[in-house]
């Protein structure tokens, strides 16, 4: 069995039951005091373990059946107050868009040279969007980009006419969710460094993202369990009825 560690064991204090539900505003307040714990040790030599401004996630456990394609959620959104980073974006485009796609932000942007070198290997990005008419050549690079992640979808939104803006939207750190084989969506809502009011913002607006997709085909209670936590910290159950 796993040991807890003092960090560990001082953040469940701040929790209370970790069985019961929390009203949102109270929830994250104990996400960020569970955030300011700090390890109780240095490391060897004396040297002080440094701080860093952890992530804020939300998981959304959902009625859905994973198997069903009519059930699947998958897709993009741009919260209100931003996740706290930005993002490596790359853009395969028509010549006469390159020079607009690195002008809003693309580390890379061309056509048959960019597709060549991802399909050598380089994969140095975080997200690529497409032109809708450049598909039938980055088809090919479904072997290599979509076991990481990265390759260019409809239905998440980095294939689309207006490359400019869809640089620009997730170079400034939009995301994109797809449920996993649990019915469960995992997203970054913001940093600890954010203030109470931006992480409410975000996560309300995530969440109301999320009951506006709900699939027709769902049946039964949609949202089941909603829990927040930052990179080192345990869960907090919200309800969000």
């Amino acid at each position: 069995m796993p040991r807890e560690s003092m960090r560990y064991k001082a953040q469940l204090t701040k929790i209370g039951d970790r069985r019961a539900q929390y009203a949102l505003p109270e929830a994250v307040a104990m996400v960020k005091a569970m955030g300011e714990e700090k390890a109780g040790k240095s490391y060897k030599g004396g040297r002080k373990r440094k701080g860093f401004d952890q992530t804020v996630e939300i998981v959304m456990h959902l009625g859905i059946d994973p198997k069903q394609a009519d059930q699947m959620i998958r897709g993009s959104v741009s919260l209100p107050k931003g996740i706290g980073k930005t993002k490596r974006v790359i853009a395969f485009c028509p010549d006469e868009m390159v020079e607009a796609a690195q002008s809003a932000g693309a580390m890379e942007s061309g056509g048959d040279a960019l597709i060549k070198k991802v399909q050598d290997g380089w994969s140095d990005f975080d997200v690529a969007v497409a032109h809708p008419s450049m598909m039938g050549k980055v088809g090919k690079l479904g072997r290599v980009l979509g076991p990481q992640g990265k390759m260019p979808s409809p239905k998440s939104g980095t294939v689309t006419p207006d490359i400019t803006q869809a640089v620009k939207d997730y170079a400034a750190g939009k995301l994109e969710y797809r449920n996993d084989s649990g019915g469960n969506i995992h997203a970054v809502v913001g940093k600890m460094s954010f203030s109470d009011e931006d992480l409410l913002a975000n996560i309300e607006a995530f969440v109301t993202h999320i009951r506006r997709i709900k699939p027709a085909a769902t049946r039964g209670q949609y949202i089941k369990k909603v829990s927040l936590s930052g990179s080192m910290t345990p869960g907090v159950i919200v309800n969000m009825a």
